[in-house]
């Protein structure tokens, strides 16, 4: 990766820090034709990446969907940013929105817009135009993910993982205090998948965002509960045996409408449960 590109600033108006977790779930429960979620209870700390993982149809993308307001559970609560969610009107949700990022799965670029225009997206619907400001802001960001001359592309002249890039670019430069990541490789191969998880990880260690990933690929879990970026050496390597270094990234396992493991990689690994000794093998 080139060097590390200098920290976006953070806007003017941006709201003090929320007390208490980042997102909570209590006893959240949600069913459409049949139950899909049932008595969900977690939290995200902040400066936490909590990976979630399980079969598919077990519900991750939908913690993802309830987080950021777009569906109501039929019981519990939901607290974001020290803010109930559960039953917020869409005005206020839309608020509180800004102060979180999606990754959206196979990025959902808009191929008619540039590069810029899609980075620049949420910055613009405030401004109505492409301010300079707001172009220094998307070069920032894109100089982040290792894209700062793509900007007047369109999504259709990128790979695969350069559209994955730019779609965490354009999460990243309202500057969120909550990135919400779902399945960011899939479908991409090994190499530029760790690309991707690098700079999760970059962001994870250098600005300290909270994040939830969705993720079906246990490498990925790992490489992340088992790396840290070092901002002198501008990547990502591994953690030495014994190292005491926290990052802050544990580990949510979906399955049968529960979470049936809720904790770090060494714990995870020590778990007998039958059904998770199977599923990490």
């Amino acid at each position: 990766m080139s060097s590390l590109a200098p920290p976006i600033e953070q806007p003017q108006a941006s709201p003090a820090k929320a007390s208490g977790p980042a997102i909570q779930f209590k006893d959240v429960s949600i069913a459409f034709e049949q139950p899909v979620l049932d008595g969900v209870t977690f939290q995200l700390n902040h400066g936490e990446t909590k990976v979630l993982l399980g079969e598919s149809g077990t519900g991750k993308t939908l913690i993802l969907k309830l987080a950021l307001g777009l569906l109501k559970p039929d019981s519990g609560t939901i607290n974001v940013l020290g803010e109930e969610i559960s039953s917020m009107r869409e005005q206020d949700m839309y608020r509180l929105r800004r102060r979180i990022g999606m990754v959206f799965q196979e990025s959902a670029l808009f191929d008619s817009l540039t590069v810029e225009q899609n980075v620049a997206y949420r910055l613009m619907e405030e401004t109505g135009k492409l301010t300079d400001e707001i172009h220094a802001r998307v070069l920032e960001a894109l100089e982040f993910v290792e894209l700062g001359q793509t900007y007047n592309l369109f999504p259709g002249e990128l790979s695969g993982g350069m559209r994955r890039r730019v779609a965490i670019a354009r999460a990243i430069i309202t500057q969120p205090e909550v990135l919400l990541y779902d399945s960011p490789t899939g479908g991409l191969d090994p190499v530029t998948s760790n690309t991707i998880i690098e700079l999760v990880v970059k962001q994870r260690d250098v600005f300290k965002t909270s994040s939830l990933l969705v993720t079906h690929r246990l490498q990925d879990a790992f490489t992340m509960a088992s790396h840290y970026f070092d901002r002198n050496l501008n990547k990502m390597i591994p953690l030495e045996d014994g190292s005491a270094r926290n990052v802050h990234t544990t580990f949510l396992i979906l399955r049968d409408r529960k979470i049936i493991f809720e904790g770090t990689a060494p714990e995870l690994l020590r778990c007998h449960d039958p059904y998770i000794r199977e599923y990490l093998s």
